[in-house]
């Protein structure tokens, strides 16, 4: 089995073991566990320049060590999937890391976190050929919708091709939208129910499709009322790492008892946990479902 050291050494001198060990992963047989749900781990953020997790704001920048978290989390009992940028997903095949699970490629990276330029998200990762060749089982992309910035229009009409590319290739479509507005020069999303029920309309709008159309949406208060919005499939994110983590455990299980909630995708929340057992964290979420 390849170690985390012998990565480097791999890609330089055999790059075309990466396409092989897509080739050989087994896949998995169906996309629910014994909990009937999809338990997925986030780890899309580097790409975009989201190093931080709680007060550490570049937790995410050693390779190594998250590559550790990641195996472990993965590892546990109930947890059926990932969702990272092709580097990470690459690293993870190479160590033999992916098989059984679902796995969903980052395609839009371009907005990096505290940039001018934001909220023009560009699609700098996976478009849905490379995710069919792979033989992953979908894509995500991230949609902030600024009214008051014009190049939210342009990542709305790139968003929408997204979708109906992944469709043709019967591919899941994740789609992660915000409303989202400039505070004192920085974007922020507004986590509100209005906002959100406004979001979720549009984001299910796009497309030549929705049949392979899924909603990553934020636990907000009223999240009944954002579900009521739709009629996708809808998987809770996890958000920022926080101290209170009963809170976020328990903002996740009352979303779970939607109908419409399919399950979790969470990053930094167990990753990162606060006391640092990954496989706690992680447990604890997956007993959730």
């Amino acid at each position: 089995m390849l170690e985390v050291h012998e990565i480097a050494a791999v890609r330089a001198d055999r790059p075309d073991a990466v396409a092989a060990a897509a080739r050989e992963r087994r896949r998995p047989v169906s996309w629910r566990g014994g909990h009937g749900r999809l338990m997925i781990i986030a780890a899309d953020h580097p790409a975009r320049g989201a190093l931080a997790a709680g007060p550490d704001r570049f937790a995410m920048g050693n390779r190594a060590d998250l590559l550790h978290r990641l195996r472990i989390a993965l590892g546990r009992p109930g947890v059926n999937g990932v969702l990272g940028s092709p580097d990470i997903l690459e690293d993870l095949l190479l160590l033999g890391a992916l098989d059984d699970k679902v796995v969903l490629g980052s395609m839009n990276r371009g907005g990096l976190a505290g940039a001018a330029f934001e909220v023009d998200d560009r699609f700098t990762g996976y478009d849905a050929r490379s995710l069919a060749a792979a033989g992953f089982e979908g894509g995500k992309m991230l949609l902030r919708l600024d009214y008051s910035d014009a190049a939210t229009a342009d990542t709305l009409q790139s968003c929408a091709a997204a979708v109906s590319a992944l469709a043709e290739q019967r591919l899941m479509a994740m789609v992660e939208p915000f409303l989202a507005y400039r505070d004192e020069g920085r974007l922020r999303t507004e986590l509100t129910a209005d906002a959100m029920v406004r979001a979720v309309s549009v984001a299910a709008g796009l497309g030549t499709t929705s049949a392979y159309t899924w909603l990553k949406l934020p636990v907000v208060p009223d999240l009944d009322r954002v579900l009521a919005a739709t009629t996708l499939p809808v998987l809770l994110l996890g958000g920022e790492v926080g101290a209170d983590a009963d809170a976020v455990y328990a903002g996740w299980a009352k979303g779970l008892a939607n109908r419409g909630v399919q399950g979790l995708v969470v990053g930094r929340s167990l990753l990162f946990p606060p006391g640092g057992d990954v496989a706690a964290a992680v447990d604890r979420a997956v007993s959730l479902l």
